[in-house]
Formats: structure tokens, C-alpha cells, sequence
């Protein structure tokens, strides 16, 4: 197998049509194959020198077809050097606007069967990513990334790079409407992966909150109820999910009026705004929709218990006494610690128990829903601590003045 050795700048690009077209034409015999070779060699030799980037590119990849169609007969090494060349074409572009057009073409072969190395051809494509300086050009190949690993099933290669899709978005600057198609397409990628739940529902709250309850998104805003659907019950099933913006979303709040969804926006409410009574009620009249989502009633009461703790939390002075625990919760007096002690564990509730007068002072709890009140009541205790903090300087400087003047007295009357 020839080896593609880089000795000035211009020859790889070179070595890898000379290479491509010897495979192409090795079964046609060196009489045909040879006048081929050295014709798409001059080819190849006057779009540099004419810096024809974009016709160099079409060369290259045209030729390189058969290595795609075929890549049995190229070792991945080969297979992976000779693309990772066409693709520093981009490089070479004299616009924007040519390598834009070299990417698109590099991607819509890269793209095409994509059952064949997929995780080749992702690598490959994220070599092209890393290339581009324009964020659009980007944003683009991380979209056709994301179809050839649907596609080709091969999540396991793209899902790592989930974790920076916020920094990624900052980065391309895309628009609403770009970055709800980017959600969905992770959602989707994210649905059937195990062991993925909460960057699951991670993901359909970035993708159901780009619906704003707009005029633009009026016709549009129905597409989401499956997603919204499926948010609601990602995070009624979690034992670890206390906290969501979902109740006031538009395309979530829809369901509310919708004839087939309305009891699923009821059960997101009671878990949202009120307690385990409420819960037990729905449940009695609607057990058969709890087991259609896959909902076990006996985690949704242990969830439900919870949530109660941390609604008796927000609606006290900083004391709950047991008696009130136990009503909400329903619960024997001597479970009470118990419950405690899980809502610590799950870090929802800081607090200390008075067992000699009964009662759990809370220092902090969890908000289940964090909307406007709560950033006001935020922004009230951030200012009152301001204030505090002011006073207590104050205080300090003014002892500080004082203690300064009592020296200088105490000097004067020693001389």
C-alpha cells in the first residue's frame, strides 16, 4: 500500500490524486491506467497553480469516491490521512463564501452511506469543524454531524460533545428557530440512549423553551406537544429531579386545553404546586393514565412526599413542626427523621431537628418551580444582606475612628 508523505505544501494534495486514481483505474491495466493517472494528475497539478480551490476539491473528492464506496480496500489510516487533506482545502479557500461551498461538498460525501465507518467519517468531520474559522460554517458541519450519526447510529461518537453545546451556541450566534432544530436533533439522538435521562430532559427544556408563546410561533407551537409530553414524564419518573420551569412554558402550558394531553398538564401541576393529597386524589381517578406513561404510583407517592416537604418548607417561618410533617406527608410521627434525612441526602433541604420541641428549623429548601417571585424574593435578601453588610462596615471604620482618637488622647497626656 503506497504511504502519502508530506514534503512540501502543495504534494499531499498531489500524492492523494495520484493515489486515489491509481486505485480507481488499478484493474483497467497500465495502458489505460497510466495516460488516466497522469491526466488527473495535470488536472489536479493546474487548479493549485490557478488556486482553484473549490475545482480542486470536486478533483479530489470525485476520485476519492471509490476509497468511500469501497473503504474496504484502504486501511482507516489511509483512509482517514487522504480526507483529512481534501478537508485542509478549506484552508486554502480565498473567501468565505468558497469555503463554505468546499465544506458543503466535503460534508455531502462524507455524508452519503452513512452505515459505512460512521465513526470514521464523524471523526473526519469534526477535523473539518476545527478547520473553519466562520461560526455559520461550523454550526453547519456540527448539523450534518449530527445526521450521519443518527443515521449511521453511532451516537456514542457525538453524544461527548453535548456537554459543550452551549459554549457552541454562543460561539455560531445562530438564531432561535437554528437552535430549536439543534435541540430536537440532540433529543432525539439522546431519547433511546441509556443511562442519558438527564441530559434527555436537559434537552427538551432547551428545546421546549424556545418557543416563546410568540405570534411567530403560533403555527408551529403544536409540534412540540410529543416533546412537552415527554418532558412532563421524564420528569415525573426522576428520583432525583425536584426542580423545573416547565408548568409556565408556552409550548408546555398548551397541553392545559388540549382534550388528549390536559390530565398530564394536571399531574405536572400537582407535582409542581401542591401535596401528596392532591396526588392520591388524581391517582384514584386516573390509575389507568398513570401505568399508559409508565408511571409506578408507589415512586410517585415517595416523590410526592418530598415535594410536600419542601412546599411546607416555603410556606413556613423557618420552623415545620412535626404534627404538620406527618399530616402533609402522611406519615407516623416516627418516620418523620426518615424523611428528613432523604431530603438532605438529595440536597433539596438544609436544616437541623429540635426533637425535644419537635419541630425542623430549615435554613434552605429547594424551590420547585423558580419563576419571578422567587428572583424577587432572591433580589430581596441579596438586598437586605447588602445592607447588612454596609452596616457592618460602617460600624467597624466608626470603631476604628474611635479607637484611633483614644490613642492619640492617651499620647498627649503621657507627654
Amino acid at each position: 500500500m503506497a504511504t502519502i508523505v508530506n514534503t512540501t505544501e502543495e504534494e499531499p494534495m498531489l500524492a492523494v490524486v495520484r493515489f486515489t486514481a491509481e486505485l480507481a483505474w488499478a484493474d483497467a491495466g497500465p495502458e489505460v491506467a497510466d495516460p488516466e493517472v497522469t491526466r488527473l494528475c495535470l488536472e489536479a497539478q493546474e487548479h493549485i497553480l490557478a488556486g482553484r480551490w473549490l475545482d480542486m476539491a470536486s478533483l479530489m473528492l470525485a476520485s476519492a469516491d471509490l476509497l468511500l464506496t469501497s473503504p474496504s480496500r484502504v486501511p482507516d489510516k489511509d483512509l482517514e490521512c487522504i480526507l483529512s487533506v481534501i478537508c485542509s482545502l478549506v484552508t486554502k479557500a480565498g473567501s468565505e463564501d468558497q469555503a463554505l461551498q468546499i465544506t458543503d461538498l466535503i460534508c455531502a460525501k462524507l455524508t452519503q452511506q452513512p452505515d459505512d465507518k460512521p465513526a470514521l467519517r464523524l471523526k473526519v468531520l469534526f477535523s473539518l469543524y476545527n478547520l473553519l474559522p466562520s461560526p455559520y460554517g461550523k454550526a453547519f458541519v456540527y448539523k450534518k454531524a449530527l445526521e450521519l450519526a443518527t443515521a449511521g447510529k453511532a451516537a456514542e461518537c457525538i453524544i461527548p460533545s453535548f456537554k459543550n453545546i452551549d459554549s457552541f451556541v454562543s460561539e455560531w450566534g445562530i438564531g432561535n428557530l437554528e437552535q430549536r432544530e439543534l435541540y430536537l436533533a440532540i433529543t432525539r439522538i439522546l431519547k433511546d440512549h441509556k443511562g442519558m435521562t438527564k441530559e434527555y430532559f436537559n434537552f427538551l427544556n432547551k428545546y421546549l423553551a424556545t418557543f416563546k408563546g410568540s405570534a411567530d410561533d403560533s403555527a408551529t407551537i403544536g409540534d412540540a406537544k410529543e416533546e412537552a409530553v415527554a418532558a412532563i414524564i421524564e420528569f415525573v419518573k426522576s428520583s432525583t429531579l425536584f426542580q423545573c420551569d416547565l408548568l409556565n412554558m408556552p409550548a408546555v402550558a398548551q397541553l392545559e386545553k388540549d382534550e388528549k394531553y390536559q390530565l398530564l398538564y394536571e399531574l405536572l401541576k400537582i407535582f409542581l404546586t401542591k401535596r401528596l393529597d392532591s396526588y392520591l386524589e388524581f391517582q384514584t381517578a386516573n390509575s389507568a393514565l398513570l401505568k399508559d406513561y409508565g408511571l409506578v404510583h408507589e415512586d410517585c407517592i415517595t416523590k410526592m412526599r418530598l415535594m410536600s416537604l419542601l412546599d411546607l418548607s416555603s410556606h413556613c417561618s423557618g420552623e415545620v413542626p412535626y404534627s404538620a410533617i406527618t399530616s402533609a406527608l402522611q406519615i407516623n410521627d416516627d418516620e418523620v427523621e426518615q424523611w428528613i434525612v432523604k431530603a438532605i441526602a438529595f440536597k433539596i433541604l438544609d436544616c437541623r431537628v429540635d426533637q425535644l420541641n419537635q419541630t425542623v428549623i430549615v435554613s434552605r429548601h429547594t424551590e420547585r418551580i423558580f419563576g419571578m417571585p422567587q428572583w424577587q424574593g432572591l433580589r430581596t435578601k441579596l438586598g437586605v444582606w447588602k445592607g447588612n453588610i454596609a452596616s457592618a462596615i460602617n460600624t467597624i471604620q466608626a470603631n476604628k475612628v474611635t479607637d484611633e482618637g483614644t490613642q492619640g488622647m492617651r499620647g498627649l497626656m503621657i507627654r
